[in-house]
């Protein structure tokens, strides 16, 4: 080709790139919302971390804003889910704890509990908005036969995993694109097994059998960035419920290939449940850098397609960090949730304060950090809001929109925020202000024994001295808050702070 043909072809090019451009500025902003799996806010360089590089996901608070007081929907994965997708806080919500369904078809576990068909979604709100919605990772809110299925909660393409079980092992023989099943290359085992007896814990070898050529993350990963490049021309949210860092700890070798030998420590055998490892302080190091460079990745093709001023990045996680060495992890050594008390199924501070980072160039001005109190259910009327379609939001939800802290303007403190969890004992918090409340033990209490701690997160951020015995009257008004956000729920219930005489409720279709 002559030199000319070339000038033409590039000039092409620009026009076409510009032309994109100007459409893009035309439109709604895009939505990439990304959800990591049992992350720490303590896990990124952008809280303080030094033993993990996650340069990508830094990048996104560095030229936006970081939050120090963000709340996950619950304390584990699926519950969770439900309070980002329906902007009701654990109380009210379907979903409050993990509990896996049955799949008709196969008699087999497939999916959790679900949605219901009259549930309305962000995904399907986004949709009346005129957006294209995908959602890559792990679903968690009804199996491909429930009324919580992807597809019939307002997502148009989905490509991950649809039973958290499956979830727990990245290299699975399946995942689920929309309602098809698509088989991998994985050999099949389980990612709940102890390395055998005998073997010799410090050889690779001895590990072999727990990968195999698919990593989940990898694919799911890919696909997400397929869907910017499919949907360039038009509004897109875009959800990425990353299973990063969930256990099974396992990881490609040239992910690993960073870590090895960057830390002191021993083999893990399998003893705590999910898989053997034989460097799992460098594992979980790598999955999480593996996870930046997944964020890098759609970064890229959003910025290459000439749509990074039009496209607002949020990063955020479930629910805190692990506990107890549980499958080989040490978030002790990460420092993932710094000193907070409790980790994942916890409602102190450590098992639901999340990391949140959130990105729009030219309208979020960079680098400020907000201390507003904030949680999953404020995001369905925020994001309505940054996209221009608050109309949209349905009456009498939970959520908040915190849109005017976002853009710089004035906001009203927020007057409560809820969270109850049926697992772990069964327990309820409230937070007003810096003040804070926590019940255990709620399944096995009867009504009328309720012991309520009472914390001020100002001057006591860890939760470890117990003020409710001189401070009455700020105790009385958090537990007013308890009594008043708890509503009875057949599948979910709380014992001692149910009704006696518990009204009926729709269980499980």
């Amino acid at each position: 080709m002559g030199r000319n043909g070339s000038k033409v072809i590039l000039t092409l090019a620009a026009i076409l790139l510009i032309a994109s451009v100007a459409g893009a500025a035309d439109r709604p902003p895009n939505v990439v919302f990304i959800l990591a799996d049992d992350l720490g806010f303590g896990d990124l360089g952008a809280y303080g971390q030094k033993k993990i590089r996650t340069p990508n996901i830094d990048r996104i608070g560095v030229e936006g804003m970081k939050f120090a007081a963000h709340y996950s929907g619950n304390a584990v994965c699926a519950p969770s889910r439900c309070v980002l997708m329906t902007g009701m806080h654990p109380g009210h919500a379907v979903v409050r704890d993990n509990v896996g369904m049955k799949n008709e078809a196969k008699g087999i576990p497939e999916g959790q509990f679900p949605i219901l068909d009259e549930t309305v979604t962000l995904a399907e709100l986004m949709k009346k908005a005129g957006y294209v919605t995908g959602a890559f990772g792990k679903w968690g809110l009804g199996g491909p036969t429930s009324t919580g299925a992807p597809l019939r909660q307002g997502i148009d393409t989905f490509y991950g995993y649809n039973d958290q079980a499956v979830a727990h092992n990245f290299y699975p023989t399946y995942l689920w694109s929309n309602d098809e099943k698509v088989e991998l290359r994985n050999p099949p085992f389980s990612a709940h097994q102890k390395l055998p007896a005998g073997v010799d814990p410090t050889k690779p070898e001895s590990y072999a059998g727990y990968s195999g050529p698919d990593f989940s993350a990898d694919l799911i990963a890919a696909q997400a960035v397929k869907f910017v490049h499919d949907n360039k021309d038009r509004p897109f949210f875009l959800f990425v419920p990353t299973t990063i860092p969930h256990l099974a700890l396992q990881v490609p070798d040239d992910a690993l290939a960073e870590y090895r030998g960057a830390f002191e420590e021993e083999p893990y055998l399998g003893d705590r449940s999910y898989l053997p490892h034989a460097t799992p302080r460098a594992c979980y190091a790598a999955m999480v850098t593996r996870m930046d460079k997944h964020v890098g990745d759609l970064m890229q093709a959003v910025e290459q397609l000439g749509l990074d001023d039009n496209t607002i990045f949020v990063f955020t996680s479930d629910n805190g960090p692990l506990y107890d060495r549980l499958g080989g992890t040490d978030t002790d050594f990460f420092e993932s949730c710094r000193n907070l008390r409790g980790r994942k199924g916890s409602l102190y501070e450590g098992g639901i304060v999340a990391p949140l980072l959130v990105r729009w160039k030219g309208k979020i001005a960079p680098g400020n950090t907000s201390r507003r109190v904030t949680g999953f259910e404020d995001w369905l009327p925020t994001i309505l809001a940054l996209v221009g379609k608050p109309e949209l939001t349905p009456a009498g939800l939970d959520g908040i929109s915190f849109a005017p802290t976002l853009l710089g303007e004035g906001q009203e403190p927020r007057p409560f925020l809820y969270r109850e969890f049926r697992s772990y004992g069964g327990q309820q918090s409230v937070r007003i202000g810096d003040w804070k409340a926590v019940r255990q033990n709620l399944r096995q209490v009867k009504n009328g024994a309720i012991s309520t701690e009472l914390y001020n997160l100002g001057t006591d951020p860890t939760e470890s001295k117990d003020v409710a015995a001189s401070h009455p009257d700020v105790l009385a008004r958090l537990e007013k808050v308890m009594a008043e956000q708890h509503a009875f729920s057949e599948d979910f219930r709380l014992p001692a702070v149910d009704p006696p005489a518990a009204p009926a409720a729709k269980k499980m279709p």
